[in-house]
């Protein structure tokens, strides 16, 4: 066996990533601690460790995906935030607070801030570990239901991956399992990211049993005229802002979901969707006017809030029946 020392790089929105095969258990350990929690990678001394991992952190969400050849057991006295354990190959024995879990590739376990962590993978297995910083998960709970919550949430020890949404959350998971070895992709992009990391919780917090559920999955209240409102004026405002909706529901002082059935009920489509025809439209004034000698439809695009360019000229085409080029060349 040779080791390969990790390569590290970095992006925008505090990320990171990491990628190495065939380390052994101390070079493993120190990515653990540095992207997970402090942890001990324990392994018998006979026996020989390969371990690889692909680790992307966005903010306050990390996605790795760990490959174990050898037997090792991972232990922590105390998570520090919400931890996620999906197998992709073999199982792995999980124990939290004296409870048993043996998960396949069809059942995700859970650790929530406070328990003790201890998986023990099969071998050969692979696994996909999710973190997310306590605080994000939280303040995801609360903008969705529009008052404070108590932490922790109370995700359950195992859940089934194979139906429903929690079968679709996987999935969305695994899209960020899969966009890691891409440099270019728009994973690393800001405005991209911070969509991403949200729904990741969001769609977390739709698909597992906890206190909270009921009320989130329950009818929302459509958000009063006035509120819906005040968040078209600061759209219109600053249309070039990488808003979430979690930040439309803040200005509008209600949770994210009465904000958009106020928009269903009182503007016919979602903030999101208000938003980026709004930044369309920016975006075609301003090729309009635009010297085609001096401005690029890639600097308009990123001026108006759209992080990938083959999208934006896409939603363009449709919107306006012609490509972002084509106006800029018609001011010429």
């Amino acid at each position: 066996m040779s080791d390969t020392a990790p390569t590290v790089s970095t992006g925008p929105l505090s990320t990171g990533a990491v990628h190495f095969d065939s380390v052994g258990v101390r070079e493993a350990r120190d990515v653990l601690n540095r992207f997970y929690h402090p942890v001990s990678l324990g392994a018998p001394e006979s026996a020989e460790v390969v371990v690889g991992a692909e680790v992307i952190q966005l903010g306050p969400l990390t996605v790795g995906h760990l490959t174990f050849a050898g037997r090792v057991t991972l232990v922590a006295p105390e998570a520090d935030a919400y931890h996620l354990t999906l197998p992709t190959a073999g199982r792995v024995l999980a124990r939290r607070n004296g409870r048993e879990v043996t998960a396949g590739p069809a059942t995700a376990v859970a650790f929530r801030p406070g328990d003790p962590v201890y998986l023990r993978p099969e071998t050969p297995s692979a696994e996909i570990d999710v973190r997310i910083e306590r605080w994000a998960l939280e303040n995801e709970l609360a903008a969705l239901l529009g008052h404070p919550v108590e932490g922790p949430v109370d995700l359950p020890a195992a859940f089934d991956l194979t139906c429903g949404p929690a079968h679709s959350w996987s999935r969305l998971i695994r899209l960020l399992h899969d966009e890691l070895e891409h440099e270019s992709s728009l994973i690393y992009q800001p405005l991209i990211a911070e969509h991403l990391c949200s729904s990741v919780l969001s769609g977390l917090l739709l698909s597992v049993p906890h206190r909270y559920r009921d009320e989130l999955v329950a009818p929302a209240t459509a958000g009063p005229p006035r509120a819906i409102r005040r968040v078209l004026d600061i759209i219109n405002q600053e249309p070039d802002r990488p808003f979430t909706v979690a930040d439309l529901a803040r200005v509008a002082r209600m949770s994210v979901r009465s904000l958009q059935e106020g928009f269903r009920r009182h503007v016919g489509c979602t903030p999101m969707a208000y938003l980026q025809e709004t930044r369309l439209t920016r975006a075609h004034e301003t090729l309009r006017r635009a010297d085609p000698a001096a401005v690029t439809v890639a600097a308009v695009a990123h001026r108006w809030g759209f992080a990938h360019l083959g999208r934006f000229a896409s939603a363009y085409r449709a919107r306006f029946g012609a490509a972002p080029s084509e106006t800029l060349r018609r001011t010429g």
